[in-house]
């Protein structure tokens, strides 16, 4: 049996511990918002936050988590009003969207390490893939969200 906390919530999941945390989120834990992608941690459509920081679930084995703070896209916020998923919706960043949980994720783990990233802070920080291209939009409303907590503080 293995402790996690996810999302703010202790949960306990009794799987092997090299079964990949996104394997335990999405099979064992019902939380399918986090996405299997290439299964090699290379389009980061399985990004989650580990602690603040944006990781490929695919390659992380269950044993490894530890007590790690893990947050999904459903903990990203409980109505899907965090000001990214807001803004998304706003400029229609998504097309297909499959990969954009990964890329919420990564941006929301983005803006809190760096909160007026540069165009080449993100395009260092946004490694993942997104088959209909929309990095343009995905760059403008990480963009547009920093400008609006700066407003807001």
């Amino acid at each position: 049996m293995h402790k996690l906390l996810i999302n703010g919530d202790v949960v306990t999941v009794d799987a092997d511990p090299q079964t990949p945390l996104l394997w335990v989120l999405r099979d064992h834990l019902g939380m399918t918002g986090t996405k299997y992608g290439c299964g090699v941690a290379q389009c980061g459509a399985c990004t989650v936050q580990i602690d603040g920081a944006a990781t490929r679930s695919c390659q992380v084995p269950l044993g490894a988590v530890g007590e790690a703070k893990v947050t999904t896209i459903e903990g990203l916020s409980k109505d899907g009003d965090h000001p990214l998923q807001a803004l998304w919706i706003e400029m229609n960043v998504p097309q297909c969207g499959y990969c954009q949980a990964g890329i919420l994720m990564a941006a929301d783990a983005l803006l809190k390490a760096n909160p007026s990233p540069t165009d080449a802070d993100i395009d260092a920080a946004m490694t993942n893939i997104c088959r209909c291209g929309t990095y343009i939009r995905v760059r403008a409303g990480i963009h547009r969200a920093a400008a609006r907590a700066k407003k807001a503080a």
